[in-house]
């Protein structure tokens, strides 16, 4: 079984990233879980989801407490403050993926495999607006390969519609191609 964390703020799209990855795996006849964690929260406080894929049934049904794969949506949270709520539970063999604005002076985080992609500006030239989130599952599907990259814009299409299908698409597709790893 594969267990992802993803981390981001409210209204970036943590929970739909995650739950988008669970339909793909599932569209491959793979068993898939997605759990959203949130509360009374407003935009923009910190959110978490999780995903489960596995060959065989899952039985479990609480959050990820040791991550295969963490993904950052909002590079906000690699602050100090919130780092410990990033790395708990991670193990030796964790990838970390995030997000961020300046690839070529991102830094490995903790000895961890450590992936980034520039979803904010691939948002901004695709979408015409900060929303990361497809960025993001596309540059975790091009680092891990737990989905063909097919299932997943076949799962962004049956969500969205139109315009707003169109243009996920292309973010992770972008997301895919542009993910690149920080030795």
């Amino acid at each position: 079984m594969i267990e992802v964390r993803w981390h981001g703020r409210g209204g970036q799209g943590v929970v739909t990233s995650s739950q988008l990855l669970a339909f793909a795996a599932i569209q491959e006849g793979k068993y898939a879980i997605h759990i959203p964690q949130f509360g009374p929260e407003r935009r923009g406080a910190p959110v978490q989801a999780f995903t489960r894929i596995s060959d065989d049934i899952i039985q479990v049904r609480c959050g990820v407490l040791n991550p295969d794969i963490v993904v950052v949506i909002d590079p906000s949270l690699l602050q100090p403050q919130f780092r410990s709520l990033i790395l708990s539970g991670v193990k030796d063999t964790t990838k970390i993926i995030y997000n961020t604005p300046n690839p070529d002076a991102a830094k490995p985080i903790d000895n961890l495999e450590t992936y980034v992609v520039d979803a904010f500006h691939i948002a901004l030239e695709v979408i015409g607006r900060p929303i990361y989130n497809t960025a993001m599952l596309g540059a975790l599907v091009g680092v891990t390969k737990l989905v063909e990259l097919e299932s997943v814009l076949d799962a962004v299409k049956r969500r969205f519609s139109g315009k707003i299908a169109e243009v996920n698409v292309k973010a992770v597709e972008r997301g895919f191609k542009e993910v690149r790893k920080i030795e």
